[in-house]
């Protein structure tokens, strides 16, 4: 199970990829077999000839691949301890090792009785693994670079839309008019925008305490409905969602603004917005549903699809300047999860945009890590 990792302003340390992420492993096949093929083609003579040079290179590389994919994730927690180059070193020396077993244990069928190129073939088999372990080593950290660039633009993006001048606006005047009547709950409601702010601007974690990210939710819900009454309404659904379960920062909040800024707010008579939290197994399920104006194009997304909802909404009353720059920081937060998704569980994650006629409902799957015991 992957364990929190802290993200700074500078630039992320070089780590090893994580074998156990099946999206690394989707990644690893792919490009070896394709370096492969390209093999296959330069020592093919012809176009017909390429099948079967293909045939005899997996014959070596299928079981070396697939044993060096096993043993990397049982000694991916060993590796995750050691210094990167040193991780490289020791990555690189496990797949020579296995490849050169195996070439022995598969003598008779790699290299023929009386074969005198035997110790030749040796030497370059270990060559070759070493070359593209190297090159899926670079990938993978070339790859983590450009994401954590991407991570840390995601993240002044998503503190940009988290200080809106209208958000901010609204609470003030919203708790100058209870002051007086109701001083203790001004007080509540000006801690909570201190939290709201205090969490968009601190130094944030890749992973948080899912009972955090629900706190500050609620937070952010009951300062929204100081100025929206009773047209706001909130309904929690939880399903053996574990105490110790960890998820990326800034996740279920956004998506409630985006309820309430592009669904509740649009309604006259309002509306109740619906999160469903919920665990089976290793796999995390959050949704969130708002009801939202009439349309009549039903839409369907996934993650990577940039079907927002701020993009089908109609305008409101508004003026223009004010609701294209609202749809613009709706976008902005939407796209911030995607990013993050992907940096921190590649393929485990998926993002799924579903609408009809008068519901959006965004649902995010991801894997449950657990709080590393200390």
């Amino acid at each position: 199970m992957n364990s929190p990792r802290s993200i700074r302003q500078n630039a992320r340390p070089d780590t090893l990829p994580n074998f156990r992420n099946l999206g690394i492993v989707l990644r690893i096949l792919l490009i070896s077999n394709g370096l492969a093929v390209l093999q296959a083609i330069l020592q093919a003579s012809a176009w017909t000839d390429v099948a079967q040079r293909m045939m005899q290179i997996a014959t070596l590389l299928t079981p070396v691949l697939l044993t060096s994919l096993m043993v990397l994730w049982l000694a991916q927690p060993w590796l995750n301890r050691l210094p990167y180059r040193q991780g490289v070193s020791v990555a690189m020396a496990m797949v020579v090792v296995l490849t050169l077993s195996i070439y022995e244990f598969g003598s008779d069928l790699y290299s023929p009785a009386g074969n005198s190129k035997y110790y030749f073939d040796e030497a370059r088999y270990a060559l070759i693994s070493v070359m593209v372990c190297g090159i899926l080593l670079l990938y993978f950290r070339l790859r983590a670079k450009m994401l954590s660039r991407a991570l840390h633009e995601a993240r002044l993006q998503v503190l940009r839309a988290r200080i809106r001048p209208h958000f901010l606006f609204n609470t003030i005047n919203a708790v100058l008019g209870i002051l007086r009547a109701q001083p203790k709950k001004a007080e509540t409601a000006l801690e909570d925008m201190a939290d709201l702010f205090r969490m968009a601007m601190s130094d944030a974690r890749d992973l948080v305490p899912l009972s955090r990210e629900i706190q500050l939710s609620k937070q952010y819900i009951a300062l929204e409905q100081l100025r929206m009454g009773e047209r706001l309404s909130v309904e929690w659904q939880m399903q053996d969602v574990p105490d110790n379960a960890l998820i990326p920062p800034l996740l279920l909040q956004p998506l409630l603004e985006n309820a309430v800024y592009h669904g509740i707010e649009a309604l006259p008579q309002g509306g109740i917005i619906k999160i469903n939290l919920s665990r089976k197994g290793d796999v995390l399920r959050l949704t969130v549903e708002n009801p939202c104006v009439e349309h009549t194009t039903p839409a369907r997304g996934s993650h990577g699809s940039g079907d927002l909802q701020g993009d089908y909404m109609t305008q409101r009353s508004a003026p223009p300047a004010a609701g294209i720059k609202q749809r613009s920081n709706n976008k902005m937060a939407l796209l911030n999860i995607r990013e993050r998704l992907d940096l921190l569980f590649d393929a485990e994650a998926r993002y799924q945009v579903e609408s009809g006629s008068k519901f959006y409902r965004v649902e995010i799957i991801l894997p449950y890590v657990k709080v590393r015991p200390s």
